[in-house]
Order: C-alpha cells, then structure tokens, then sequence
C-alpha cells in the first residue's frame, strides 16, 4: 500500500554490511512509500561485504522511488556518514537505519505529526525495539511481530493521535525538521565521534532552542536493532555517556523521570496486545555480515516493566539501566570497519 505526503522529506539510510537486513528494508520501503511522497538517499559507507554494491544497484534499477546511492570513498563512521548525508539534503531528513521494515502509512503519520505543530523538532514512531518508544513493553526489546501490517493499521485505527512530548527522538526512524538542522548544524562528530548519544546531543540542544520532540502514536515501524551498524560495545556510563552527561548536567534526571512517570502508558494501551503475534525468528536473521540477532520467547501478555529508580545513584540501575534510551546508536564493530583517516 503506498502512501502520499507533501514534498519535502529525504529519507536517509546509512549503510554498512548487512545485505539481509537491508534487502528487508529496501523491500518495505518500496512497498509502502509512493514516489512523490519523498526522495531517497542511500550512502554506503565503504561497506566490506560484496554483497552490498550490486543490491544497491539493483534495487536503484527497479526501485518507484526517486533514490540516490553514493558510496563513501573511506569509512566515515556513522555520524560522520549521518552528516555527509544532510548536506546531499535540502528537505525535512527522515534517519531510517537499514535494519528497519516500515509499515503503510509510515510517513504520512510521522509527517502529519511534525506538521502538528510549528515547533516539533523531530517525530519517533512506535517500535517493537525503540527504547523510550518500544511497545508492548516499554524500554524492552520486543519480538517483531508476525504480520507489521497488520500491527501498523491497528495502530492507525487506536483513536485520533495525541502526539506525546519525549525528552530526546530514538534515532533509529528520526524525523527531523529542516529549520531544526539549519539551525542547529550537523550531529556533533568531534564529541561523539564513531557515534553513541549524538541524536540525543542533538535534541538537547533544540531543546534549548524551544523545539520539542513527539512520539507519532499513531506510527509503527519495525526495528531489528544491532544489525546494519554493529555496536561498538560502548555501555551506560562509556565516555560518549560522560561527556553528554557533563555538557547536560540535567539529562539524567530528565531521562530517569520520564521513565518512572511512564507517560506513554496512555498511548501504548489504546493497541491490544493480542495484535503483537510474534515472529518464529528474529527479523532478518541470517547472512550478509550482521551476525546472529537475538532469538525472543514466544507471544506471552507482557508483564509490566520493572520500577526504575528516580535518580541515577552510585550503583543504581542507570535509568532502565538508568538511562535506556542512550544505547549505542548504529554503529560499527571496530573489528570490521577501519580506522577513519
């Protein structure tokens, strides 16, 4: 089914290995996207796996989309690509990562959120892995479920869309306002460098600026987590956290108390959790240089998440493990992927 929005949005996939999960996602995007609903751009960041370059070509071949594929000549990094690609850019930027399968009506839903309001920054969908944004069980990693689709329009169908503040986007299906990018500049490479809290910087700072970020709780997309861009292994409290922490002092707090409050509890429960009918195996498991996913346990009703604790202690839980939402944000596995120049 294929959606039509105004003008103006690029999506932006940054890629790195993982020719199976990124058949996946050129597969969902075609079919759910219409050609003048948006641009798209693709850029492999020196990918290492030969499988990548000739399914970029051919999907480019056949795609409806108008679609752009450019190769880094040496490895950037994922922020480093993330910037690359804002400045190929002119319209509102959609960050998609290529381990993600989008549903019908995506991008009209994160649109109509952003166009909800003058001063929306940036607009997350619902995820089976999206952290902050994850359903049924919020701040866990959810199985995908069996039917997306289906799982996308009983989200479309829940009620009218309320469009719920966050403290910080999820960035892996990250709308982000044009003014905010003009404004604000690129993600902060020389802070964050390989990547790990830069969409979260980012959204700090048009904080400040008075920009908000909103949950589309009428959108759902589908994320497999740790595929195209392996993490480095950085956990809570790894120097990118320190120096978040250190430039906001206040960033913690404002993360542990959305958690503890839960304020997209609401929303999450308008979709029944008979609709998530989980899938036998991970989404996109198997070759093309990503690695293994996690397997999940079969369908059960979600227990409520654990309590999290109100402030970030010495020893505490860090927020969901203290600050959940700062997991590693899509990139490399330094044992792949060479040492920028």
């Amino acid at each position: 089914m294929a959606v039509t929005v105004q003008s103006g949005v690029d999506i932006v996939i940054p890629v790195y290995n993982a020719a199976r999960l990124l058949g996946a996602c050129l597969k969902a995007l075609d079919a759910c996207t219409s050609a003048d609903a948006a641009r798209v751009l693709i850029i492999d960041d020196a990918s290492p796996d030969p499988a990548i370059a000739p399914l970029l070509r051919e999907w480019a071949a056949g795609s409806p989309l108008p679609a752009r594929v450019l190769t880094n000549p040496q490895n950037l990094g994922f922020v480093g690509t993330v910037n690359r690609a804002f400045g190929e850019t002119r319209g509102d930027v959609l960050l998609l990562n290529a381990d993600t399968e989008v549903t019908p009506g995506w991008l009209a839903r994160l649109r109509a959120a952003m166009d909800s309001a003058p001063d929306v920054a940036t607009v997350t969908p619902f995820s089976n892995n999206a952290e902050i944004c994850s359903w049924p069980q919020f701040c866990r990693n959810n199985p995908p479920p069996a039917d997306k689709d289906a799982l996308a329009t009983a989200f479309a169908s829940a009620g009218t869309p309320s469009y719920p503040a966050l403290p910080t986007a999820v960035g892996f299906c990250m709308l982000i306002r044009r003014a905010v990018l003009d404004l604000l500049g690129d993600f902060d490479h020389a802070t964050f460098g390989r990547g790990y809290g830069e969409e979260n910087d980012f959204c700090m700072r048009a904080s400040a600026h008075g920009w908000r970020h909103v949950l589309a709780d009428d959108a759902y997309v589908v994320h497999a987590g740790g595929g195209s861009f392996a993490p480095l292994g950085l956990a809570p409290g790894g120097e990118n956290m320190q120096r978040l922490l250190a430039r906001y002092p206040g960033y913690g707090r404002l993360v542990t108390e959305f958690i503890a409050a839960d304020p997209l509890a609401a929303a999450r429960s308008r979709v029944d959790v008979s609709a998530l009918l989980p899938s036998p195996m991970p989404l996109g498991r198997g070759a093309g240089g990503e690695g293994a996913l996690r397997s999940e346990s079969p369908a059960k009703a979600p227990s409520p998440p654990t309590p999290l604790p109100r402030s970030m202690g010495e020893g505490s839980v860090y927020v969901a493990d203290a600050l959940t939402n700062l997991q590693p944000s899509p990139t490399y596995n330094q044992t792949e992927q060479p040492t920028p120049k």
